[in-house]
């Protein structure tokens, strides 16, 4: 019998340097909790936040190329609120079809990585 498995954290890449962005972006913008690394991974760089019951970690990398096709997705309560603060602080976003009855748009963090937003539950 298989262990069950599931999600713990994902990983994204940023560039070196990048640590104020990203929380500017997923902290500030997002109101996504940044979390405390473990000291004896604190000298890598890069940022932790709190995503629903989940994490999202943002992993420094030297020779970063932003991910364009592979994706996080999150959810949001208020997906139009959230699309108006994105655009207003700069960031594009793009429609796309609802899927299972969510409706959702994408755009991408300060380093070009593409994120999905998505509602948290289908539209009547």
């Amino acid at each position: 019998m298989s262990a069950a498995l599931a999600i713990d954290h994902v990983q994204i890449a940023m560039p070196i340097g990048g640590e104020a962005k990203a929380r500017s972006f997923f902290g500030a913008l997002l109101e996504l909790e940044e979390l405390p690394k473990p000291a004896d991974m604190a000298g890598r760089g890069g940022c932790w936040f709190a995503a629903g019951g989940h994490q999202i970690h943002l992993g420094v990398e030297a020779d970063f190329r932003p991910a364009k096709k592979a994706h996080i997705a999150l959810q949001a309560g208020n997906l139009i609120e959230l699309r108006a603060r994105l655009e207003a602080a700069g960031y594009t976003t793009f429609d796309d079809v609802p899927v299972d009855g969510r409706c959702r748009f994408f755009s991408s963090d300060p380093f070009g990585n593409r994120i999905e937003f998505l509602e948290a539950t289908p539209q009547k």
